[in-house]
């Protein structure tokens, strides 16, 4: 019984963690991190992400621009590509690590080989909990940014001001799905191989007296 709740637990956590890193992944390359629009020039936006900047209009459509250079790049920003960076390239070890642990999975052979798949899940989720604590780090700091720049009251009300771009919403849903995944893995260690050999073991030795009289029984007569 807990062989199957660890299976569905540990393959829900895969699954969770493979659309994190997906998002986070979308997130990073989006150029939407931080969006602009005026009174103005109602038909005309600007969006701004990692790697480019973009005028979006509706006549024309959208055309970017992607940066010339690093020194160009606020502080928040340049923290934003190294964390999203390292979390991509961490959630892809992570769920690499993850899919040999899995109990569906034929590996680590041996009368051990249990331990090794339950080093390799704890492995994997620590490296998946690392990830999202770098993807919603990143996000929530330039969000808290954008809120302390909007109300900003030195500046006149007729100044646009920059918004919340889509990219931080899926930043955030792709570093709670991380954390969930983590979670998920974690819990399936709890179900622990070793308990189910442990319960058989004495289910054997629980019945092994009356088969042994019955034997018995048997060659007296």
């Amino acid at each position: 019984m807990s062989n199957t709740c660890s299976s569905i637990l540990e393959l829900l956590g895969l699954m969770v963690e493979v659309g994190a890193w997906l998002c986070s992944f979308g997130a990073t390359v989006m150029p939407s991190w931080l969006s602009l629009s005026t009174e103005l020039l109602i038909l005309e936006s600007y969006e701004v992400g990692l790697w480019e900047s973009c005028v979006v209009q509706e006549a024309a459509g959208t055309e970017c621009r992607a940066f010339e250079t690093l020194l160009g790049l606020s502080v928040n920003m340049t923290m934003a590509r190294i964390c999203m960076c390292i979390s991509d390239a961490l959630g892809l070890l992570g769920i690499l690590i993850a899919i040999p642990g899995l109990s569906l999975v034929k590996s680590c052979g041996g009368s051990q080989g249990w331990r090794v798949k339950r080093g390799m899940k704890i492995t994997a989720g620590v490296m998946v909990l690392i990830t999202g604590i770098l993807v919603l780090y990143p996000v929530s700091v330039i969000a808290h940014d954008i809120v302390v720049k909007f109300h900003d009251h030195s500046l006149p009300h007729t100044v646009p001001r920059w918004e919340f771009g889509d990219a931080l919403f899926i930043g955030w849903a792709a570093g709670f799905f991380h954390i969930i995944a983590a979670a998920l893995l974690f819990i399936s260690c709890c179900f622990s191989e070793e308990d189910d050999i442990h319960f058989e073991y004495q289910l054997e030795k629980k019945f092994q007296p009356v088969n042994s009289l019955s034997k018995k029984r048997v060659e007296y007569v």
